[in-house]
């Protein structure tokens, strides 16, 4: 993969609309701990790291729009080091839990939430290492 200081090094980069760039970028770095890489224009577009991952957020143009109320079209998958801290964290900036904290079989503890502009987030902490086998799935990457 060649570099390029204009765009992220993740190699899969999430593209989110949000209806007013600078206040999700605020928002997003206040309440799930994001970090602004790049400003692209007043309020156009914003490039987001978290760790080694990459977000984009994209203004309302076109047919681009965020999520209608209601509805779930997606979800953003962000892995953390300590899932309860991160969802007080999110909780006291206005997040929207939908769920707890929670340990799972597959050796994560994971929450969902919902940003303020409708955008649905799990936010995932590892427990342990834990065979796709050991809990009922097929395959794995090792």
């Amino acid at each position: 993969m060649k570099r390029n200081r204009s765009i992220p090094s993740a190699q899969v980069i999430p593209v989110l609309i949000y209806p007013d760039v600078r206040e999700a970028v605020d928002w997003l770095t206040n309440a799930f701990g994001f970090e602004e890489r790049v400003q692209i224009g007043e309020s156009h577009r914003s490039q987001l790291s978290f760790g080694d991952g990459a977000l984009i957020i994209g203004d309302v143009r076109g047919d681009r729009r965020p999520p209608r109320e209601g509805e779930e079209d997606h979800s953003v998958v962000v892995r953390v080091e300590d899932a309860n801290a991160h969802c007080e964290r999110a909780r006291s900036a206005g997040a929207k839990i939908l769920m707890e904290p929670t340990d799972f079989e597959y050796g994560e503890r994971q929450y969902h939430a919902e940003d303020f502009a409708g955008h649905r987030w799990t936010f995932s902490e590892t427990l342990r290492d834990t065979a796709p086998d050991e809990w009922g799935g097929i395959g794995g990457w090792d």
